[in-house]
């Protein structure tokens, strides 16, 4: 992989368009091209999810240690952005397979073992009620990577039971964030921005039958978002308590449904990516006295310190330059993600027997590098379009009225020709059109348009 000179250029001058899949060794590449080529799945997409699957495979077993002190878990909140039609879900679920596949085993053990547990159960109680001595009957547990619709505190006594760490897997994420005040004003939100940074869970509320501890909390989300949501997303405190700021966008530019095609997804690609999370996902959890998962710390070797410093200083001058408090927000935390983006590929070129997992090295931080900066490009383009809702909501009626008149891509004198329609002159169309570009309108080339919104 040979990206040391897009990795050194300065972040400002970044070029790369859509999700930098050169990053990824050779194996999942080849996964993100055959399922592009044959199940149409957008290349943002199917890359993004292949990247969320690692984090979860990952979990509490590995750590990027940055210093003493300071260690970053993969956790990732991710939000696949896209219209109706244009194959948001399949990639994901292609992606997640395999771990779906782990839990279905995983069901089907403890079914069996429950209704053991529970023969076993009703034969203690009955040799108590005779006094006779009988050892304990252990309850089993659901071992999962994966939960959906579910409450905090169900999700605690999952992950309590699931030390190496789950995810929230919401088809519509819009469903995730309207649920969040269902039982408790703000209490669910303040759960979700604290366990980003997997900190320890405590849950100890009346009426609970028992209390729940988890020292290092890992719980990845991602969900699939259309477009037209994005205003709602941003709504209330989400934009300004630092929610916001911690999902990433896989948004990319332009994309439109695609016709189905002949081909055939090649019979070794979906056992190759099982392949890979497998061997990530049976790597065994190593726990200390108290039960509690201890993680294997991967540091940074020396250059790919440098590298990350380098970088780090960059981002922050952006920061420090950035007039919107919203972008500042997400570049901070872009900090944080390039130190998982670093483990997440370290450990996947481990997998593909690319690299070792003894250290995080140039290679893999460089990579990181280019999907934070494709990070950064889609959190500005989510934050152009909130700002133009917000425009266009301050519009004159009659101009809101035309706005919505005007297809998605049209040309000047088709926009002409819909304002006079509507009583609007000529001059004033273009001075509309004029006013608004950047804000509500895109000058795609000369003499032609397309509406941001």
């Amino acid at each position: 992989m040979t990206i040391s000179k897009e990795a050194n250029t300065c972040i400002s001058e970044q070029k790369e368009v859509g999700f930098p899949i050169s990053v990824f060794p050779e194996p999942i590449r080849e996964i993100i091209s055959e399922t592009k080529s044959s199940l149409n799945y957008p290349t943002d997409f199917i890359a993004s999810a292949i990247c969320f699957t690692l984090s979860v495979g990952i979990g509490n077993n590995f750590v990027a240690k940055v210093k003493e002190g300071w260690d970053e878990r993969a956790i990732l909140y991710m939000a696949i952005i896209g219209r109706s039609g244009v194959n948001k879900s399949h990639p994901l679920s292609f992606a997640m397979q395999p771990l779906f596949e782990l839990d279905i085993k995983s069901s089907v053990k403890y079914q069996k073992e429950r209704k053991e547990y529970e023969k076993l159960l009703f034969a203690s109680k009955k040799a108590k009620e005779d006094k006779e001595s009988k050892d304990q009957v252990t309850e089993p547990t659901l071992k999962k990577f994966i939960v959906s619709d579910i409450t905090p505190e169900r999700l605690i006594t999952i992950h309590q039971d699931n030390k190496r760490g789950i995810c929230l897997y919401v088809d519509e994420l819009m469903s995730w964030l309207k649920n969040f005040n269902r039982y408790n004003s703000g209490s669910e939100e303040q759960f979700w921005l604290s366990v980003f940074s997997g900190k320890p869970i405590i849950l100890d509320r009346q009426g609970n039958k028992s209390s729940a501890f988890i020292r290092h909390s890992f719980i990845s989300v991602i969900g699939t978002i259309q477009k037209g949501l994005l205003k709602e997303l941003a709504k209330g405190e989400r934009s300004e308590n630092g929610f916001i700021d911690r999902i990433l966008f896989v948004f990319p530019p332009n994309l439109k449904k695609e016709y189905w095609n002949e081909l055939e997804l090649p019979t070794h690609i979906a056992p190759l990516w099982d392949s890979i999370v497998r061997k990530m996902a049976d790597i065994q959890s190593v726990s200390d006295e108290n039960g509690e998962l201890v993680p294997t710390k991967l540091p940074f070797c020396q250059e790919a310190r440098k590298l990350l410093y380098r970088w780090q200083h960059k981002n922050t001058d952006l920061c420090n330059s950035e007039m919107d408090e919203v972008l500042v927000g997400v570049y901070s935390k872009l900090d944080i993600y390039i130190i998982r983006f670093s483990l997440i590929l370290q450990l996947s070129r481990w997998a593909c027997g690319e690299s070792g997992k003894e250290e995080i090295d140039c290679t893999s931080v460089e990579g990181a590098i280019l999907i934070a900066e494709y990070f950064r490009t889609t959190a500005q383009r989510v934050q152009d379009i909130t700002n133009s809702s917000a425009s266009l909501e301050q519009l004159p009626k009659d101009r809101i009225l035309l706005y919505n008149a005007l297809p998605a891509e049209f040309t000047t004198s088709e926009g002409i020709a819909i304002a006079q329609k509507q009583n609007i002159s000529v001059d004033s169309f273009k001075r509309f059109l004029a006013d608004k570009k950047g804000k509500l309108f895109e000058n795609i080339k000369h003499g032609s348009y397309k509406k941001i919104i």
